[in-house]
């Protein structure tokens, strides 16, 4: 992949020869390179910086969260994710919801959590150290305690108000009452302790010990639906990813339910223009690809979650070239935006028909890489931020709130219900061409992971960007209607044309973490480098050796 002058950043691009760790704060970059240090592998360094993500990020992902691990294995020439999105409670009815704020916070909105176990089961398969190891640095934190960024202050105290509402969790996360302050040390005994024991015990003790007694009976005091059996009956799932042909590469990503497929899609349309032609973040451009997301956002929300998805028929070359034909060049058409609702609108998109051009079916984000190749791309989280706002009393688990993606609409395919896998936003990217791996990208901001992603690999294909000024890049969003969040590094004059051809202009500011907080690590195809890249909208840091 050629640079040019886009290779110019705000923060310096990140380069390895040995590995490479980028994920959301620096603490967890470093927890992950100590262990490529001694002597781990890419999987072994990924549950390490999963687990210290948990500690210094723990309003992001964690232990009681969910995800998708997206590995590839040097050793056995494949490529598998491991899925360890947990089901909603089998006693979950959607008639127990009355409003989202049942499904945001408290101890109706936990999935059942999945992250212990799709960490123990990657590392099984593919790592090469024991837990304890890979646990290690993730406990010197929680018990010798982090000093915190601006940035994680300003998560804690966006969620202080809700995490006061459950006396395990103030205790646990705010400091004499208070949320903490930059600089502050924020010491987490209890989730220490819970790493301890997962790393000596395994899945067994979360799922079906003495942790799962303690999560369960919390679920029961405080009237949730997170039962015994639903612990004991989760287990992780290995997936084979589903693939997107673009521009001479193969973007690969966990299929349906994922809504990955929605950005696949829209790469897919994309394909058929000259988005390299037309100029990064020009009105051209930006215009066909927020028409372009609107379509693929369309067809996700009604094809997603349906069993048996018409994945192979929405990533055909002959359905985006159908599909395409509704992109109109000079007017923004309606959508019905990131979620099901039976209202319609006039001129509203509305979803296409996959089944013809069927075939043979074939929040946070970290990416770990070693010399021999192996390489992860992870996306997890607890959705909101802290999750439910509920801690597990005595583990310092906090549990997610992942309900809330679910639709409270009946007829949508994505409704709550019992046992259900939800259209789980979460998808990270591995990009290959004929000659190996390229790129491994990701990105944290709910249903904007699905339009900030595509952009960052146009930057890097379309645009011959360097992965930290592909990250950088500034981005906009399609919201619902006519309305698009932009920042306002986009040129005025784009923006203005943009409004022209009828689209709502939202002014984000320069740098904005609500179109994502993006990490990558691309793969030079001469001298097998690596270079990492990170996202200053948050607390984004890559580290090399």
């Amino acid at each position: 992949m050629a640079f040019s002058s886009h290779g110019l950043t705000h923060r310096s691009t990140v380069t390895g020869r040995r590995g490479m760790i980028a994920s959301g704060h620096p603490l967890a970059s470093l927890a992950g390179v100590r262990i490529l240090l001694e002597g781990g592998n890419a999987i072994d360094a990924a549950i390490a910086t999963a687990a210290a993500l948990n500690v210094v990020e723990p309003y992001m992902s964690g232990i009681g969260g969910v995800g998708y691990m997206h590995i590839y294995s040097a050793r056995d020439k494949e490529r598998k994710i491991c899925d360890y999105v947990g089901l909603t409670p089998a006693d979950t009815d959607l008639a127990m919801y009355d409003s989202l704020a049942q499904q945001d916070r408290g101890p109706l909105s936990p999935l059942v959590p999945g992250a212990c176990g799709g960490w123990l089961e990657a590392l099984s398969r593919y790592g090469s150290m024991e837990p304890a190891d890979v646990f290690a640095p993730a406990i010197e934190y929680a018990e010798g305690g982090f000093a915190l960024t601006v940035k994680n202050a300003m998560f804690f105290a966006g969620s202080a108000n809700d995490l006061r509402r459950f006396p395990s969790s103030a205790s646990t996360y705010l400091i004499d009452g208070a949320s903490p302050e930059p600089g502050q040390v924020l010491i987490q005994d209890d989730l220490a302790e819970t790493f301890r024991t997962v790393a000596a015990e395994g899945a067994e003790a979360f799922y079906r010990g003495p942790i799962a007694d303690v999560m369960a009976a919390y679920m029961a005091d405080t009237g949730g639906l997170l039962n015994k059996k639903d612990l004991a009956n989760f287990e992780p799932v290995w997936l084979d990813p589903a693939e997107v042909a673009y521009r001479g590469h193969r973007i690969y990503a966990p299929a349906p339910p994922c809504q990955a497929v929605q950005y696949m899609e829209t790469l897919a349309l994309l394909e058929g223009f000259d988005i390299g032609g037309m100029g990064h973040n020009t009105a051209d451009t930006l215009h066909t690809f927020i028409e372009a997301a609107k379509l693929a956002c369309i067809d996700r929300i009604h094809y997603a979650a349906i069993d048996n998805p018409p994945t192979a028929g929405l990533l055909s070359p002959e359905y985006a070239t159908k599909r395409r034909q509704e992109i109109s060049p000079t007017a923004a058409a309606v959508h019905m935006g990131d979620t099901y609702r039976d209202e319609r609108q006039d001129g509203e998109v509305g979803p296409g028909d996959p089944q013809q051009w069927m075939k043979t079916e074939c929040t946070t984000h970290f990416d770990t890489i070693d010399a021999e190749g192996n390489a992860v791309a992870c996306t997890q989280s607890l959705g909101s931020g802290f999750g439910s706002a509920m801690v597990v009393p005595g583990t310092g688990i906090a549990l997610n709130n992942f309900m809330r993606w679910f639709d409270r609409v009946a007829n949508s395919p994505n409704a709550i219900g019992p046992s259900k896998k939800n259209e789980m936003c979460v998808s990270p990217a591995q990009v290959w061409d004929d000659d190996g791996l390229r790129l491994l990208i990701g990105t944290p901001g709910s249903y904007g992971i699905l339009q900030t992603t595509p952009q960052m690999i146009m930057n890097v294909i379309d645009h011959k960007m360097n992965v930290q000024a592909a990250i950088e890049g500034a981005r906009c969003k399609a919201t619902g209607d006519r309305k698009v969040d932009a920042e306002s590094r986009i040129p005025a004059e784009v923006l203005a044309e943009l409004e022209r051809r009828g689209h709502q202009i939202n002014d984000l500011g320069d740098w904005s973490a609500g179109v994502g907080g993006g990490q990558g690590i691309m793969i030079d195809p001469d001298s097998g480098a690596f270079m990492g890249g990170a996202d200053p909208r948050r607390d984004g840091y890559a580290i090399g050796c």
